[in-house]
């Protein structure tokens, strides 16, 4: 009787969490900021799970070698650009937090692998920003990608990089 409450009660616990976390991310979907970020993608093909682009963002080369929150300020189209970096000074007006971690030497921003439906590679090519909707505190989730006049390519992702911060 006991193992089978606890059985039932880490069940239930696992679901409180991943309620938790879906609504956070649907929340941040709904609110957050639009932010544009320029792209340098990459376009590998896997044979497991099918067609994808690694997503490279121009503000992270300039990130540094410990986790931390980068200051960007939105131009009049929403783009953002690199102003400091969360520990050198506080945010001015117009100004947003992104946040990132390194792992193995790579700055993530957590989005950096948007998964599409096979045969729709050309769709994407032209990809130039990434729109991202970003929270007060610097979080962030992909929304989908734009071309250089800032379009919508196609639906939004069908995946993203389940390893970001």
């Amino acid at each position: 009787m006991k193992r089978t409450h606890v059985i039932f009660g880490g069940l239930a616990l696992v679901v409180v969490a991943l309620v938790v976390l879906v609504t956070g991310k649907e929340r941040l979907l709904a609110r957050g900021t639009p932010l544009y970020l320029e792209l340098a993608p990459v376009d590998p093909r896997s044979l497991i799970q099918g067609d994808y682009m690694v997503l490279d963002y121009a503000v992270s080369r300039e990130a540094r070698f410990s986790d931390g929150r980068l200051v960007l300020r939105r131009d009049e189209r929403g783009v953002g650009h690199l102003v400091g970096f969360e520990e050198s000074r506080p945010l001015g007006p117009g100004e947003m937090w992104l946040r990132y971690k390194v792992r193995k030497g790579r700055v993530r921003l957590g989005a950096e692998s948007f998964f599409f439906q096979e045969g729709h590679a050309e769709r994407y090519a032209q990809a130039k920003y990434g729109e991202l909707r970003v929270a007060e505190d610097g979080s962030s989730v992909l929304v989908g990608l734009r071309d250089a006049d800032l379009q919508p390519l196609g639906g939004g992702p069908l995946s993203t990089d389940p390893d970001g911060p």
